[in-house]
C-alpha cells in the first residue's frame, strides 16, 4: 500500500517508512517562534541549552505578529528579550513591521511545498495550504528544535475529503471552509491529517488555499493538506515533480465527500466557529464593527477584493471598519496600487501588518454587547473582546460594514 501525503513528507525528512500512530524523529526546515511564547523559548534555551550552538541559524528565526508594535509593557519586554538573544546568536527576526509569521514564511519562499515548519503559532498548520507540513508546538519543543533541528512527532492517521462540485458565484474560500466546519464540527477530524481534493481546489488561488487550510485548527485537525495545484506551484516557481504528493494507492482511515455545488455565503455565529448558518439567516442583525484581516483573510487578494467592493461606497454611520493586511509586502502593494486610498476613502481604519483583531487588541477589542463581523478564524467569547463575533468572508464583511447589518455581497451589489 502506498503512502499518504503527510507520511511522504515525514519520510522525506528522516522519519522513515512511517504510518499513522508511529512516533518518529523528523527534521525541520523552518524553526520559528513568535512574540507570543517566544520569550519562553529563549528562556528554555538559556536554561537548558548549555554551550551547544543553534543547529542551523539560517533555518531558525523569530516572527513578531501578535502585538505589533507592543502596546503592553510585558509584550515590549518579551519582544526585546528576544531581540537581544537573536543578536547574540545571529538569528533572523521578522520584527514588528513584517506581519504574520506564517504568511511571511510562505511569502519568502521558505515554506514551499514539501517542507516542514514548526513554531509557537497554533495556526502554523496553515502550511498545509501549499502541501507542506506545519505545526504549532509548545515552547519546550520549539526550543529543542532550535537546538537540534528536529522534533519527535506521532504520525497522525490520514483521512481524505473530496469536495464535490463548484460553489455559487460570490462564494469564497472562507465559505467553503465554513461548510467543512458545519459538516465535521470540531471532533470528526480531531487529531487527523486531512487531505482535501476536488474540482474547486484544482483551480483555487494560493490565497484561497491559505484561507481554507487556516481553519484546520478549528476543525480539530492536525493539518488540512492540499496537494499543490498549478497556481501554488507557480507561486514558488516549482515544477510538479519537485513537490510531494500522496501515492495513488495510499490508504486512508476514512474517506468523505462534501457536496459544495451551488454553495452560498455562510457565517459562523457566536459562540464557536462550527456554529455555521447561511448569511441570509442573520440579515436582521445590526452590526457595530467589522474586522478584515488575520492569517485567514489577510492576503493581498483578500485586501484587493475588499477595496474593490468598497470603492465608491461608504461604511455605514456608526459602524467601525478595521482592516489589517497580513504582511508588510501586502501593505506596500496596496499602497502603491492606490488600494489603500479606496479603503480609507470608504471610512476604514487601516493598521500596520500583523494579526490585528485576533491578538491582544492591536487594532482594538470589542466591548460588551458589541456586534462584530470578522474574517478571522475564532469567535470564542473573549477572543476578540467581550462582544459577539460572527465569522465570515470578505464579501459578507464588506457588505455588512456598508449596509450596517449582516448582509451578503449580493445585497451589496444590488444596492439593497
Amino acid at each position: 500500500m502506498g503512502r499518504t501525503l503527510i507520511e511522504k513528507i515525514i519520510n522525506a525528512h528522516g522519519g522513515g517508512e512511517c504510518t499513522g500512530g508511529d512516533v518518529v524523529w523528523m527534521g525541520i526546515d523552518n524553526r520559528s517562534a513568535r512574540d507570543f511564547a517566544g520569550a519562553n523559548v529563549v528562556g528554555n534555551l538559556e536554561k537548558y541549552g548549555g554551550d551547544s550552538p543553534i543547529d542551523d541559524p539560517e533555518k531558525t528565526f523569530f516572527t513578531f505578529d501578535c502585538n505589533v508594535p507592543a502596546n503592553t509593557i510585558p509584550y515590549a519586554t518579551n519582544q526585546h528579550r528576544i531581540r537581544l538573544f537573536a543578536r547574540e546568536q545571529n538569528l533572523k527576526i521578522w520584527d514588528v513591521d513584517a506581519g504574520i509569521g506564517s504568511h511571511v514564511v510562505i511569502e519568502e519562499g521558505l515554506g514551499k511545498p514539501g517542507t516542514t515548519t514548526i513554531g509557537t503559532d497554533s495556526h502554523l498548520n496553515i502550511m498545509g495550504s501549499v502541501g507542506a507540513f506545519g505545526q504549532g508546538m509548545g515552547d519546550v519543543d520549539t526550543a529543542f528544535a532550535f537546538k537540534s533541528g528536529k522534533v519527535w512527532f506521532q504520525v497522525p492517521n490520514s483521512v481524505r475529503v473530496t469536495l464535490k462540485g463548484m460553489p455559487a458565484p460570490g462564494t469564497e474560500a472562507k465559505d467553503v471552509a465554513l461548510a467543512m466546519l458545519e459538516e465535521f464540527g470540531s471532533h470528526t477530524l480531531l487529531g487527523k491529517s486531512v487531505e482535501v481534493q476536488g474540482e474547486w481546489l484544482d483551480q483555487a488561488a494560493l490565497s484561497d488555499c491559505i484561507t481554507f487550510s487556516s481553519l484546520g485548527t478549528e476543525m480539530g485537525a492536525i493539518i488540512i493538506l492540499i496537494p499543490p495545484n498549478r497556481n501554488v506551484l507557480d507561486a514558488f516557481s516549482m515544477k510538479k515533480e519537485e513537490a510531494i504528493y500522496a501515492d495513488d494507492d495510499a490508504g486512508y482511515e476514512k474517506e468523505y465527500t462534501l457536496d459544495i455545488s451551488g454553495l452560498k455565503p455562510l457565517l459562523a455565529a457566536p459562540p464557536n466557529p462550527h456554529n455555521v448558518h447561511p448569511v441570509s439567516d442573520y440579515k436582521d442583525v445590526v452590526v457595530d464593527g467589522v474586522f478584515i484581516g488575520s492569517c485567514t483573510n489577510g492576503t493581498y487578494e483578500d485586501m484587493a477584493y475588499a477595496a474593490k467592493l468598497l470603492k465608491g461606497r461608504k461604511v455605514a454611520s456608526g459602524v467601525m471598519l478595521k482592516v489589517v493586511p497580513a504582511t508588510r509586502k501586502t501593505w506596500d502593494r496596496l499602497l502603491h496600487e492606490g488600494l489603500l486610498a479606496d479603503l480609507f476613502d470608504a471610512g476604514a481604519i487601516v493598521s500596520n501588518a500583523g494579526c490585528g483583531g485576533c491578538a491582544s487588541g492591536q487594532i482594538g477589542m470589542t466591548g460588551l454587547k458589541e456586534i462584530q463581523v470578522s474574517t478571522s478564524n475564532r469567535n470564542f467569547t473573549g477572543k476578540q473582546g467581550r462582544g459577539d463575533t460572527y465569522l465570515a468572508g470578505i464579501g459578507t464583511a464588506v457588505a455588512s460594514a456598508v449596509l450596517g447589518r449582516i448582509a451578503t455581497v449580493h445585497e451589496l451589489k444590488k444596492g439593497v
